[in-house]
């Protein structure tokens, strides 16, 4: 005699595996999203951090050429230009015994920098022989000076420092260097500030 068993029914219907596979793929959709949100906030905040770093190593190299200002090899005064935003200056910035004309410029974003070997006895300084290049294009001074010029007296002398304009050829002996960072425009709270302060040592 036969006996009449239900059986338990194992697996699975169609639609249970329809909806696993929907929900994995929801899943792995979000994962892959958020992996790339990741990533790429990551290459964003690496690509700041190394327009940053490229700006302060810029400041370094002013700082260094600056601070060895020196006669130019026509005998003129070290400092030329000693404006807000562009200072001109003498200096053996590659240490060949030939002192160079060096310029330093902010025009917009842009920290710009103009290099004029000597040429010929007694030494000129042609002004169509030139080499400029962009150090920099995340600068964020706007009307804010880049360079701030000061006396001996410093920093007892609050009343005439930083110095006017037209005293600053003769008068200035240390020079400050302000560059506000940002390789967002559009992010002011993110501003970041590089400084360096500068002692001529010839002028002292």
């Amino acid at each position: 005699m036969k006996k009449n068993r239900n059986l338990p029914q194992y697996g699975f219907t169609l639609i249970e595996v329809l909806v696993s596979a929907a929900i994995l793929v929801i899943l792995a959709a979000g994962f892959l999203g958020l992996q790339f949100i990741i990533s790429q906030n990551q290459v964003t905040a690496w690509r700041n951090y190394l327009a940053i770093e490229a700006a302060n190593l810029s400041l370094s190299n002013i700082s260094r050429e600056l601070r060895d200002a020196r006669q130019s090899g026509t005998g003129g005064y070290p400092l030329e230009v000693s404006n807000d935003q562009e200072i001109v200056f003498y200096s053996d910035i590659d240490y060949d015994a030939e002192v160079e004309r060096v310029r330093y410029t902010l025009s917009g974003t842009e920290l710009i920098k103009g290099t004029t070997e000597p040429v010929g006895e007694p030494a000129t300084y042609p002004a169509d022989s030139e080499k400029t290049k962009i150090l920099t294009d995340i600068i964020r001074n706007g009307a804010s000076p880049v360079f701030y010029y000061y006396n001996t007296d410093w920093p007892e002398d609050t009343t005439n420092n930083p110095l006017p304009l037209d005293l600053r050829i003769s008068d200035t002996r240390q020079i400050k260097i302000i560059l506000i960072t940002n390789p967002k425009a559009d992010s002011p709270d993110f501003d970041f500030i590089l400084e360096s302060d500068v002692r001529l040592r010839m002028l002292n």
